[in-house]
């Protein structure tokens, strides 16, 4: 999908993806899923945002289109569940689907809010290839004024569909920042779930 691209630039990609939450457990050996299908699922998610970025729309509105495309191609589940760390464990089914549904929201609005510094820039995706149990589709973001650096999603289907679970972005590991950024949240509320999950909704 080498034409596939998304508009955006440096600083607010990075600030927005830069979430918080440490190495998801790895995907078990997948059979069913191939390169191809790895590269298509990330040119289509790129494609989409591209459209969004472009729509015209208000922010409002396009904070939910952007939620729409990260539930279709991103395994939310357990990415909130890799954010929530340790304190995933204890919680009940009701709070960890509360949280999925407020942490989801949360990361579309901070993309969002952030639409603008999108502008000016393209990734294009460039390849892809097996590591480890899962695929990594590699693309390189491209901005006008700054040197061209590496992007890399990691796809899977152990959710039963090919969706991606994590982002690296010149060597940082997103999920390991998100998982860093919502403990932090967690602490200041003592562990209160809960309470982080009505404040992840209000952000």
């Amino acid at each position: 999908m080498a034409n596939d691209r998304l508009i955006f630039t440096r600083r607010g990609f990075g600030i927005v993806l830069v979430g918080g939450a440490a190495a998801l457990a790895l995907p078990l050996p997948s059979v069913a899923l191939t390169v191809d299908q790895a590269k298509d699922l990330v040119g289509r998610a790129i494609s989409e945002v591209n459209a969004t970025i472009n729509s015209g729309k208000s922010e409002t509105a396009m904070y939910v289109d952007f939620e729409r495309i990260f539930v279709r191609y991103a395994d939310v589940p357990a990415i909130a569940r890799s954010a929530l760390g340790v304190a995933a464990r204890s919680a009940s089914s009701a709070q960890m689907s509360a949280f999925t549904k407020a942490y989801q929201g949360y990361i579309a609005r901070k993309y969002g809010r952030r639409f603008r510094e999108f502008i000016g820039g393209v990734i294009e995706v460039t390849d892809a290839r097996p590591l480890k149990s899962y695929y990594e589709v590699i693309s390189v973001a491209k901005l006008r004024g700054e040197a061209p650096f590496d992007l890399r999603w990691h796809v899977s289907d152990k959710s039963g569909k090919n969706l991606f679970f994590n982002i690296i972005i010149e060597g940082v590991n997103m999920l390991a920042s998100e998982r860093t950024e919502i403990g932090a949240m967690l602490d200041k509320r003592r562990g209160d779930i809960s309470a982080l999950t009505a404040d992840l909704k209000k952000a």
